[in-house]
Parts: C-alpha cells; sequence; structure tokens
C-alpha cells in the first residue's frame, strides 16, 4: 500500500492551466475593432476612444516579445484608461497575457479576474471556462478559498469539466478530508454517470484521504472501486489490506475475506497465508488448509519447516481422508427433511471448502430458510458458491443482501463475482 500515504498540499494535482498567452484571441482586440468593418463583431464591441489609444501601442509591444519586463510600468496606464466593460475585457486580456509570459502569477490572476469581473459580452461565452481558469491560479497561489469559491461560480455558469476536482483538493490542502471526499465523490460520479471511467489516480486519491483520516465506510467504498476499475493484484492486495487494516477482522469473517484474497491472487506475504491457515482451522477444514499450505510454500512465501506450517500440515493430513470420505453421508443428512441449521452449515462450509459450489449452494440456500441462522454469514457464502460457478448476477444480488460487519467484504466479493462471471468455475479438488 504504498500509495497510502498524505501528499504535500501544494502537489497534490499537477494542475495544467487552461489559460495560455492565447487567451487574448477569445474576442476581437481593441485595435481590431477600431478599423472599419474589417471584421464582423460577435458581439458587437464597443471600446472607448481613448482606451484605444493607450492600447494599440500597448499591444504591439506585448506582440513583439522579448524582455516584457518593462512592460509591467505601463500596465497601470492600460488599465486606468479602460472605462466601459469591453474596455476592461481586453485590459484584462492583456494582463493576463503580460503575466503569462513573464511568468507571473500575480498578475494572470489580475488579469483573468479583470476579465470575469467586466462583465463584458465580450467574454460571456467564456465565462465558464475563465472561472474555472480563475480557480486554477488560486490553486497554483495556495489561495484555497477563492480556488474553492471560483470552481463552484465555474460550475454554477455551466462549466461541464472536472472543477470538482480542485475544490475537493483545496479541501484536502486544509486537512479538511471529509469535505474533500465528498467533493472527490461528485466528480468521480459524473465521470460514472457518462458512462467513463474514473482515473485512477482519483480512486486512489480518494482512498488515501479516507483511509488517512479513517473514514472506514468511505475507505472501504474506495478501495472497491479501486480493484473494481483497475483490477490486478496489487490492486485487489490493496484493498483487501485496507479492509483488514480498517477492521479487525478475525475468525469466520477473516477466513471469507482471505477467500477472496486467494480467488484474486492476492495473497501476497507469509501473514496472509498464516491468517488464512489459521482461520480455515486445520481441524475444520483440512482439505482447503492443506491446498493454501501447499500455494504458500510454491510461492515461497511459506517454509515446510516451520513449527507453525508443520503442526497446521500434521494436523490437516491426518483428518483429510475421513473428512473426505464424510462427505457423501453429510450431504445425505442435509438433504434430509429435518436437516438443522447447524447440518446445513457443516455440510455448505464442507462442499464449498472442497471446491464444489453447486452443493454448497444448495446447503447454504436451505440454511437460510431455518430460524436462528447466521444470516450474514450464509448469505456471504452462497454468493461465495454461485460466484465460483460463474453466476455473475446471482452472486452479486445475494453479496447485496449482506448487512452488518460483513458487509464491506461483500461489496468486494460482488466486484470479483462480476469480474469473474465469464470465467469457468474453479476445478474440483
Amino acid at each position: 500500500m504504498s500509495f497510502i500515504r498524505r501528499p504535500g498540499a501544494a502537489s497534490r494535482m499537477a494542475l495544467a492551466i487552461a489559460l495560455s498567452s492565447g487567451i487574448a484571441l477569445t474576442a476581437a482586440a481593441p485595435a481590431q475593432a477600431a478599423k472599419k468593418q474589417v471584421q464582423p463583431a460577435a458581439p458587437k464591441s464597443n471600446y472607448s476612444k481613448g482606451f484605444v489609444g493607450v492600447y494599440q501601442p500597448f499591444a504591439v509591444k506585448l506582440k513583439a516579445g522579448g524582455d516584457l519586463t518593462p512592460l509591467k510600468a505601463e500596465l497601470a496606464a492600460v488599465q486606468a484608461a479602460a472605462s466601459t466593460p469591453d474596455d476592461k475585457f481586453a485590459a484584462g486580456q492583456v494582463t493576463y497575457s503580460l503575466g503569462a509570459q513573464t511568468k507571473d502569477l500575480a498578475l494572470q490572476r489580475q488579469g483573468i479576474n479583470m476579465m470575469i469581473d467586466s462583465n463584458s459580452p465580450l467574454g460571456a461565452a467564456d465565462r465558464p471556462s475563465h472561472l474555472f481558469a480563475a480557480s486554477q491560479l488560486a490553486y497554483q497561489d495556495k489561495d484555497w478559498a477563492t480556488a474553492r469559491a471560483r470552481a463552484e461560480q465555474a460550475l454554477a455558469a455551466g462549466y461541464t469539466g472536472d472543477a470538482e476536482l480542485i475544490i475537493a483538493e483545496t479541501y484536502f490542502a486544509q486537512d479538511q478530508d471529509a469535505a474533500g471526499v465528498e467533493s472527490l465523490d461528485k466528480v468521480i460520479a459524473k465521470k460514472v454517470a457518462a458512462g467513463e471511467t474514473p482515473p485512477e489516480t482519483w480512486v486512489k486519491r480518494g482512498l488515501a484521504a479516507a483511509y488517512t483520516a479513517k473514514m472506514e465506510p468511505q475507505a472501504a467504498k474506495y478501495a472497491a472501486m479501486y480493484a473494481q476499475y483497475y483490477p490486478s493484484k496489487d490492486s485487489w492486495g490493496d484493498a483487501i489490506a485496507i479492509q483488514r487494516n480498517l477492521n479487525n477482522y478475525d475468525g469466520q469473517d477473516l477466513l471469507d475475506l482471505m477467500r477472496l484474497a486467494e480467488r484474486t491472487g492476492s495473497l501476497r506475504n507469509e501473514r496472509d497465508y498464516v491468517d488464512y491457515i489459521s482461520a480455515a482451522d486445520a481441524r475444520r477444514l483440512p482439505g482447503e488448509t492443506q491446498r493454501i499450505i501447499k500455494a504458500g510454500i510454491a510461492a515461497g512465501l511459506l517454509k515446510s519447516g516451520d513449527v507453525f506450517v508443520t503442526e497446521a500440515n500434521s494436523i490437516s493430513s491426518a483428518r483429510l481422508q475421513a473428512d473426505t470420505a464424510d462427505l457423501p453421508k453429510l450431504a445425505t443428512d442435509a438433504r434430509s427433511a429435518g436437516a438443522s441449521v447447524a447440518t446445513l452449515m457443516a455440510a455448505g462450509d464442507a462442499f464449498l471448502s472442497y471446491r464444489k459450489p453447486a452443493e454448497a449452494e444448495e446447503f447454504y440456500a436451505r440454511a437460510l430458510t431455518k430460524p436462528g441462522v447466521d444470516t450474514p454469514r450464509v448469505l456471504t457464502r452462497l454468493g461465495i458458491a454461485q460466484a465460483d460457478q460463474g453466476k455473475s448476477a446471482e452472486a452479486v444480488a445475494t453479496f447485496a443482501k449482506v448487512e452488518g460487519a460483513r458487509q464491506a467484504i461483500a461489496r468486494l466479493w460482488a466486484v470479483y463475482a462480476q469480474q469473474a462471471g465469464k470465467t469457468a468455475a474453479p476445478a474440483a479438488q
């Protein structure tokens, strides 16, 4: 989980500033407007004569390039001459352009704000993007409140880009993680609604923020999202590890989470294998215990001579033959009309552990009809049995019914079921 860390406030996001020196071309320049109908104005511009007289020589110098620093001293006269809204808009354009070319952030901010505040019809069509640019520039300047306000104004004005991302980052910069995650939720939801996949950096950003702030439901949601949109051994390993770190799972809950790690190929260290073997219990599930021991040794993460491994291997080996021999009788007892919850659960657990999911599904489904059943556990394992058969839709529907402490585990299993729906069921062993 190398990405689970809090980055520096100013380096969280590499903002690509939308504006460049070409912004001055978004509307007719005053010098052009002074010519007699050379180009049609749409909308019609209204520059004052006094402003045009000051603006034109300044614009010529600005266009010529070279060392533009001396122009900063002349800029005040251009700004002072602006009287009409169009004058102020054009003055803002050259102010921004000079700031961009001299890498003066303060001038860039002043220029874009002049354009916005001018309320000139020339900038009406581009107002949403200008507001967003003002937000980006304020973010660069670490002016979090203004960056957030301008981004919100851009959205209100109809901006369709990812302004919520800047809003989120301003909150993160001020250690307001809950508000930041909420804003990130919105921009990701917008992407998903548009049929797009949210960028991996966004998902990991939300996961890191939620995890660091110990926002357990949000961290669980983003962990599932990470595995859903970017499935790999690493993403599944991170998603499962985060669930374990946020929740003190043990026993049967841990067993079902580690089963997911096995199926996604994300058992990645000795602790994973040891915890899986402990949760399975060599006395209860000798076949599954044997399978995990062999896999751990083959992966080079368990040592065959280790005391824990040797003991678990010895116990499971001694019980394996009798356990498999008892399966037919256990199935018969579970199929009897008066089968108890305990018998049905024992049968379901046994057949699931031996990778016989069809029988396990049958017994878990019957167990759910009995009083006193541990519903969340049975639903989880019913879903696992369905997923192991490639019954993706049924498994997802079953996992959706799981409530309580197991809900986060079931959510991850549902993601896996969707991904594995068209793959072949695991071979019986």
